[in-house]
Protein backbone atom coordinates (compact mmCIF):
# COMPACT_ATOMS: atom_id res chain seq x y z
CA UNK A 1 0.00 0.00 0.00
CA UNK A 2 1.07 3.21 -0.68
CA UNK A 3 1.79 5.76 1.78
CA UNK A 4 -0.52 8.16 -0.12
CA UNK A 5 -2.93 5.64 0.47
CA UNK A 6 -2.48 4.93 3.83
CA UNK A 7 -2.93 8.46 4.71
CA UNK A 8 -6.26 8.52 2.79
CA UNK A 9 -7.14 5.42 4.79
CA UNK A 10 -6.47 6.95 8.02
CA UNK A 11 -7.98 10.25 7.01
CA UNK A 12 -11.29 8.31 6.66
CA UNK A 13 -11.00 6.16 9.49
CA UNK A 14 -10.81 9.04 11.49
CA UNK A 15 -14.02 10.77 10.05
CA UNK A 16 -15.85 7.23 10.58
CA UNK A 17 -14.40 7.48 14.72
CA UNK A 18 -14.90 10.61 14.84
CA UNK A 19 -18.10 11.55 12.79
CA UNK A 20 -20.36 8.47 13.08
CA UNK A 21 -19.68 7.01 16.74
CA UNK A 22 -20.58 10.56 17.64
CA UNK A 23 -23.95 9.79 16.45
CA UNK A 24 -24.59 6.40 18.18
CA UNK A 25 -24.77 8.11 21.01
CA UNK A 26 -28.44 9.42 19.92
CA UNK A 27 -29.42 6.09 18.45
CA UNK A 28 -28.31 4.23 21.51
CA UNK A 29 -30.72 6.48 23.26
CA UNK A 30 -34.01 6.53 20.96
CA UNK A 31 -33.46 2.24 20.91
CA UNK A 32 -33.28 1.82 24.87
CA UNK A 33 -36.08 3.47 25.10
CA UNK A 34 -38.01 0.98 24.35
CA UNK A 35 -35.52 -1.98 24.28
CA UNK A 36 -33.52 -3.57 27.88
CA UNK A 37 -29.92 -2.32 27.22
CA UNK A 38 -28.51 -5.29 27.16
CA UNK A 39 -30.82 -6.99 24.52
CA UNK A 40 -29.64 -4.36 22.13
CA UNK A 41 -26.28 -4.34 22.42
CA UNK A 42 -26.17 -7.89 22.25
CA UNK A 43 -28.63 -7.90 18.86
CA UNK A 44 -26.40 -4.89 17.53
CA UNK A 45 -23.44 -6.54 17.84
CA UNK A 46 -24.31 -10.60 17.09
CA UNK A 47 -26.02 -9.12 13.64
CA UNK A 48 -22.73 -7.17 12.74
CA UNK A 49 -20.50 -9.92 13.25
CA UNK A 50 -22.56 -12.11 11.44
CA UNK A 51 -22.84 -9.76 8.51
CA UNK A 52 -19.06 -9.23 8.68
CA UNK A 53 -18.75 -12.93 7.98
CA UNK A 54 -21.11 -12.90 5.34
CA UNK A 55 -19.64 -9.62 3.72
CA UNK A 56 -16.27 -11.66 4.10
CA UNK A 57 -17.38 -14.82 2.89
CA UNK A 58 -18.62 -12.81 -0.40
CA UNK A 59 -15.08 -11.52 -0.51
CA UNK A 60 -13.39 -14.60 -0.46
CA UNK A 61 -11.46 -13.19 2.74
CA UNK A 62 -9.73 -15.85 5.10
CA UNK A 63 -11.45 -16.08 8.09
CA UNK A 64 -9.95 -18.75 9.47
CA UNK A 65 -7.66 -17.67 12.37
CA UNK A 66 -5.16 -18.95 15.06
CA UNK A 67 -6.41 -20.16 19.30
CA UNK A 68 -4.31 -16.93 20.17
CA UNK A 69 -5.59 -14.77 18.02
CA UNK A 70 -8.94 -16.22 18.98
CA UNK A 71 -8.49 -15.61 22.60
CA UNK A 72 -7.43 -11.94 22.01
CA UNK A 73 -10.45 -10.95 19.87
CA UNK A 74 -12.35 -12.59 22.72
CA UNK A 75 -10.51 -10.81 25.06
CA UNK A 76 -10.72 -7.63 23.14
CA UNK A 77 -14.40 -8.32 22.55
CA UNK A 78 -15.12 -8.06 26.10
CA UNK A 79 -13.66 -5.26 26.94
CA UNK A 80 -14.60 -2.93 24.18
CA UNK A 81 -18.26 -4.11 23.30
CA UNK A 82 -19.22 -5.87 26.13
CA UNK A 83 -17.68 -3.70 29.19
CA UNK A 84 -16.74 -0.89 27.18
CA UNK A 85 -19.72 -0.27 25.07
CA UNK A 86 -22.64 -2.27 26.57
CA UNK A 87 -22.45 -0.84 30.08
CA UNK A 88 -22.81 2.78 28.22
CA UNK A 89 -26.22 1.74 26.97
CA UNK A 90 -27.04 0.48 30.16
CA UNK A 91 -26.24 3.91 31.32
CA UNK A 92 -27.90 5.89 28.90
CA UNK A 93 -31.27 5.26 30.66
CA UNK A 94 -30.02 7.63 33.13
CA UNK A 95 -28.37 10.28 31.86
CA UNK A 96 -28.74 12.12 28.30
CA UNK A 97 -26.55 11.40 24.94
CA UNK A 98 -25.08 14.24 25.31
CA UNK A 99 -23.35 13.93 28.46
CA UNK A 100 -22.55 10.65 27.75
CA UNK A 101 -20.27 11.39 25.42
CA UNK A 102 -18.62 14.37 26.79
CA UNK A 103 -18.00 12.09 30.14
CA UNK A 104 -16.32 9.63 27.81
CA UNK A 105 -14.34 12.78 26.54
CA UNK A 106 -11.97 12.19 29.93
CA UNK A 107 -10.07 9.09 28.32
CA UNK A 108 -7.31 10.02 26.62
CA UNK A 109 -6.30 11.44 30.11
CA UNK A 110 -6.42 7.53 30.88
CA UNK A 111 -5.12 6.09 28.20
CA UNK A 112 -1.74 8.19 28.94
CA UNK A 113 -1.86 7.43 32.68
CA UNK A 114 -2.25 3.69 31.64
CA UNK A 115 0.80 3.87 28.97
CA UNK A 116 2.86 5.87 31.48
CA UNK A 117 1.94 3.29 33.98
CA UNK A 118 1.91 -0.07 32.44
CA UNK A 119 4.52 1.06 29.66
CA UNK A 120 6.56 3.69 31.14
CA UNK A 121 6.16 5.75 28.38
CA UNK A 122 6.46 9.53 28.64
CA UNK A 123 3.90 12.16 28.33
CA UNK A 124 4.43 14.82 25.48
CA UNK A 125 4.18 18.19 27.25
CA UNK A 126 1.23 19.53 24.78
CA UNK A 127 -0.27 15.93 25.34
CA UNK A 128 -0.80 16.97 28.80
CA UNK A 129 -2.08 20.52 28.11
CA UNK A 130 -4.52 18.93 25.49
CA UNK A 131 -5.77 16.54 28.74
CA UNK A 132 -6.09 18.94 30.84
CA UNK A 133 -8.10 21.49 28.87
CA UNK A 134 -10.38 17.81 28.43
CA UNK A 135 -10.61 17.34 31.86
CA UNK A 136 -11.36 21.29 32.24
CA UNK A 137 -14.02 20.42 30.06
CA UNK A 138 -15.49 17.65 31.51
CA UNK A 139 -15.82 19.26 34.90
CA UNK A 140 -17.83 21.91 33.51
CA UNK A 141 -20.08 19.59 32.06
CA UNK A 142 -20.58 17.42 35.57
CA UNK A 143 -21.12 20.25 37.81
CA UNK A 144 -23.94 21.60 36.04
CA UNK A 145 -26.83 21.09 38.65
CA UNK A 146 -29.78 20.43 36.76
CA UNK A 147 -27.16 17.08 35.66
CA UNK A 148 -25.96 16.04 39.34
CA UNK A 149 -29.81 16.62 40.48
CA UNK A 150 -31.06 14.52 37.62
CA UNK A 151 -32.74 10.76 39.30
CA UNK A 152 -30.12 8.33 38.66
CA UNK A 153 -27.27 10.43 37.19
CA UNK A 154 -24.34 9.41 39.56
CA UNK A 155 -24.99 5.56 39.03
CA UNK A 156 -24.70 6.34 35.40
CA UNK A 157 -21.78 8.58 35.75
CA UNK A 158 -19.82 5.75 37.64
CA UNK A 159 -20.96 3.30 34.84
CA UNK A 160 -19.54 5.62 32.14
CA UNK A 161 -16.01 5.78 34.49
CA UNK A 162 -15.31 2.11 34.14
CA UNK A 163 -16.45 1.49 30.50
CA UNK A 164 -14.40 4.34 29.66
CA UNK A 165 -11.39 2.97 31.96
CA UNK A 166 -12.45 -0.66 29.87
CA UNK A 167 -12.33 1.06 26.58
CA UNK A 168 -8.79 2.71 27.03
CA UNK A 169 -7.12 -0.74 28.72
CA UNK A 170 -8.26 -2.09 25.33
CA UNK A 171 -6.73 0.37 23.27
CA UNK A 172 -3.59 -0.65 24.79
CA UNK A 173 -3.85 -4.13 24.67
CA UNK A 174 -5.26 -4.59 21.16
CA UNK A 175 -2.32 -2.17 19.70
CA UNK A 176 0.05 -4.86 20.78
CA UNK A 177 -1.56 -8.44 20.57
CA UNK A 178 -1.76 -10.79 17.74
CA UNK A 179 -5.38 -9.83 15.66
CA UNK A 180 -6.33 -11.24 12.75
CA UNK A 181 -4.33 -9.74 9.82
CA UNK A 182 -7.81 -8.24 7.99
CA UNK A 183 -9.26 -5.59 10.27
CA UNK A 184 -12.72 -6.54 8.69
CA UNK A 185 -12.24 -9.95 9.65
CA UNK A 186 -11.16 -8.97 13.47
CA UNK A 187 -13.80 -6.87 13.62
CA UNK A 188 -16.04 -9.81 13.26
CA UNK A 189 -14.63 -11.71 15.71
CA UNK A 190 -14.82 -9.10 18.32
CA UNK A 191 -18.48 -7.99 17.22
CA UNK A 192 -19.58 -11.95 18.12
CA UNK A 193 -17.49 -12.78 20.89
CA UNK A 194 -18.59 -9.11 22.74
CA UNK A 195 -22.53 -9.94 21.65
CA UNK A 196 -22.07 -12.95 23.34
CA UNK A 197 -20.98 -11.41 26.94
CA UNK A 198 -24.02 -9.22 26.41
CA UNK A 199 -26.29 -11.88 25.36
CA UNK A 200 -25.63 -13.47 29.18
CA UNK A 201 -25.81 -10.56 31.08
CA UNK A 202 -29.15 -10.10 29.32
CA UNK A 203 -30.11 -13.34 30.60
CA UNK A 204 -28.32 -12.88 33.72
CA UNK A 205 -30.27 -9.97 34.65
CA UNK A 206 -33.80 -11.40 33.22
CA UNK A 207 -34.68 -8.96 31.04
CA UNK A 208 -37.82 -9.28 28.48
CA UNK A 209 -36.78 -9.62 24.91
CA UNK A 210 -39.04 -9.08 21.68
CA UNK A 211 -38.89 -9.30 17.93
CA UNK A 212 -37.72 -6.33 15.43
CA UNK A 213 -41.13 -6.61 14.12
CA UNK A 214 -43.02 -5.49 17.48
CA UNK A 215 -40.55 -2.33 17.69
CA UNK A 216 -41.27 1.31 17.02
CA UNK A 217 -39.91 2.27 13.21
CA UNK A 218 -37.26 4.67 15.17
CA UNK A 219 -36.16 1.75 17.34
CA UNK A 220 -35.87 -0.61 14.00
CA UNK A 221 -34.08 2.13 12.01
CA UNK A 222 -31.42 3.03 15.02
CA UNK A 223 -30.43 -0.65 14.77
CA UNK A 224 -30.20 -1.02 11.68
CA UNK A 225 -28.12 1.92 11.79
CA UNK A 226 -25.96 0.85 14.41
CA UNK A 227 -25.17 -2.54 12.96
CA UNK A 228 -23.99 -1.03 9.92
CA UNK A 229 -22.16 2.00 10.08
CA UNK A 230 -21.94 2.02 13.85
CA UNK A 231 -20.39 -1.44 14.38
CA UNK A 232 -19.32 -2.88 10.87
CA UNK A 233 -17.96 0.73 9.15
CA UNK A 234 -16.66 2.37 12.69
CA UNK A 235 -15.48 -0.04 14.46
CA UNK A 236 -13.15 -1.72 11.44
CA UNK A 237 -11.98 2.19 10.97
CA UNK A 238 -11.05 2.04 15.23
CA UNK A 239 -8.99 -1.12 14.89
CA UNK A 240 -7.18 -0.42 11.72
CA UNK A 241 -6.34 3.13 13.24
CA UNK A 242 -5.31 1.03 16.40
CA UNK A 243 -2.24 -0.17 14.23
CA UNK A 244 -0.90 3.07 12.81
CA UNK A 245 -1.59 5.73 15.19
CA UNK A 246 -0.66 6.04 18.53
CA UNK A 247 -3.50 5.22 21.05
CA UNK A 248 -3.55 8.16 22.63
CA UNK A 249 -4.26 9.99 18.77
CA UNK A 250 -7.09 7.49 18.66
CA UNK A 251 -8.39 8.36 21.58
CA UNK A 252 -9.10 11.43 20.74
CA UNK A 253 -12.15 10.42 19.00
CA UNK A 254 -13.72 11.30 22.75
CA UNK A 255 -13.17 14.50 22.47
CA UNK A 256 -15.25 15.02 19.05
CA UNK A 257 -17.72 12.49 19.48
CA UNK A 258 -19.51 14.61 22.44
CA UNK A 259 -19.77 17.50 19.98
CA UNK A 260 -21.66 15.49 17.75
CA UNK A 261 -23.97 13.45 20.29
CA UNK A 262 -24.47 17.18 21.97
CA UNK A 263 -26.17 18.63 18.29
CA UNK A 264 -28.08 15.52 17.76
CA UNK A 265 -29.76 15.30 21.16
CA UNK A 266 -30.02 18.40 21.36
CA UNK A 267 -31.86 18.80 17.38
CA UNK A 268 -33.64 14.96 17.35
CA UNK A 269 -34.16 14.34 21.31
CA UNK A 270 -34.28 18.29 22.73
CA UNK A 271 -31.84 17.62 25.40
CA UNK A 272 -30.61 20.54 26.93
CA UNK A 273 -27.53 22.28 25.58
CA UNK A 274 -26.68 24.83 28.39
CA UNK A 275 -24.14 27.88 27.84
CA UNK A 276 -21.93 25.79 30.38
CA UNK A 277 -22.22 23.01 27.83
CA UNK A 278 -21.04 24.78 24.70
CA UNK A 279 -18.25 26.11 26.34
CA UNK A 280 -17.20 22.67 27.73
CA UNK A 281 -17.56 21.51 24.11
CA UNK A 282 -15.05 24.23 22.85
CA UNK A 283 -12.72 23.46 25.26
CA UNK A 284 -12.60 19.81 24.54
CA UNK A 285 -12.01 20.68 20.85
CA UNK A 286 -9.27 22.79 22.07
CA UNK A 287 -7.61 19.70 23.60
CA UNK A 288 -7.91 17.81 20.64
CA UNK A 289 -5.61 20.26 18.55
CA UNK A 290 -3.27 20.40 21.10
CA UNK A 291 -2.99 16.29 21.31
CA UNK A 292 -3.49 15.49 17.62
CA UNK A 293 -0.65 18.57 16.27
CA UNK A 294 3.13 17.02 16.57
CA UNK A 295 3.81 20.49 14.71
CA UNK A 296 3.16 21.97 17.87
CA UNK A 297 4.70 19.51 20.00
CA UNK A 298 7.92 20.32 18.09
CA UNK A 299 7.53 23.86 18.67
CA UNK A 300 7.15 23.54 23.01
CA UNK A 301 9.88 20.54 22.40
CA UNK A 302 12.52 23.42 21.12
CA UNK A 303 11.23 26.51 23.35
CA UNK A 304 11.97 23.70 26.39
CA UNK A 305 15.67 23.17 24.82
CA UNK A 306 16.40 26.76 24.80
CA UNK A 307 15.35 27.78 28.04
CA UNK A 308 17.46 24.53 29.34
CA UNK A 309 20.47 25.90 27.88
CA UNK A 310 19.83 29.00 28.77
CA UNK A 311 19.87 27.66 32.54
Amino acid sequence: MSKSSNTTLIVLAFFSIYIIWGSTYLLNKIAVTELPPFMLASLRFISAGILVFIISKFLKLEIKITKKQLINTVIAGFLFLALGNGVVVWALRYVDSGFAALEISAQPLVVLLLMRILQGKKIQPMSIVGVILGVIGVYLLVSQKQVVNQEGSLLGMIMIFVCMVSWSYGSLFVAKSDLPKNYFVNTGYQMLSGGVFLLIASLFFGETWSLPTAWQGKTQLAMILLVVFGSVVAFTSFNYLLKFVSPEKVATSTYVNPIIALLLGWYFLDENVTGQSVAAAVILLTGVYFINTKKKIMIFSRFSNRIGRKS
